[in-house]
């Protein structure tokens, strides 16, 4: 990324940077051609991949000023100091878009929960059956309805609820 963001200069930098978070932001994202630096494609390509992964992990590991910088270090400090103004102006509007992003998996959000553990003694088939079940009550919000959902589970279909939501725990912090 340095040898193509150094062959602009800092004001073009800014532009540039801008419009990529336009870009990650879900706006027109910077053309090739608006830039005064000839660029191959492939150089374009990555120069615009290293830029938008920079604002996503600056926003979604919420760096600071320094740890933006050292990953900057091999770009000149003018051009340094470009990106972190563009990064400190919008980082709202980015964890934004970088919030629409993943919350645009499910319009269904987990708002509050509640257990109980009960030990089933007997049933209607077997008189002695000792049982650990756990009862989860599950307040979900989907299109501004609150509705709850209940669910009761031995201790196999349990471990199967947990390893399934570290599972989506997993993939929703890739997506940051």
């Amino acid at each position: 990324m340095a040898v193509s963001l150094n062959r602009l200069p800092v004001t073009e930098c800014l532009k540039l940077c801008h419009k990529v978070v336009d870009g990650l932001c879900g706006r027109e994202p910077p053309c090739r051609g608006e830039c005064s630096a000839p660029w191959s494609p492939e150089e374009w390509l990555q120069l615009l991949s290293s830029l938008t992964a920079l604002f996503r992990l600056a926003v979604g590991n919420n760096s600071s000023d320094e740890e933006v910088l050292a990953g900057l270090a091999d770009v000149g400090s003018s051009h340094a100091e470009a990106v972190l103004s563009v990064l400190k102006a919008r980082r709202e509007e980015i964890r934004d878009a970088l919030l629409d992003r993943t919350n645009s998996i499910s319009s269904t959000t987990l708002q509050d929960f509640d257990w109980q553990l009960k030990l089933a003694l007997s049933s209607d088939k077997i008189s002695s059956l000792h049982t650990p079940l756990l009862s989860l009550i599950l307040d979900v919000r989907e299109n501004r309805a609150l509705q709850s959902v209940t669910m009761e589970m031995n201790r196999e279909e349990l471990n199967t609820l947990i390893s399934s939501l570290e599972a989506a725990n997993k993939v929703v912090l890739q997506l940051k």
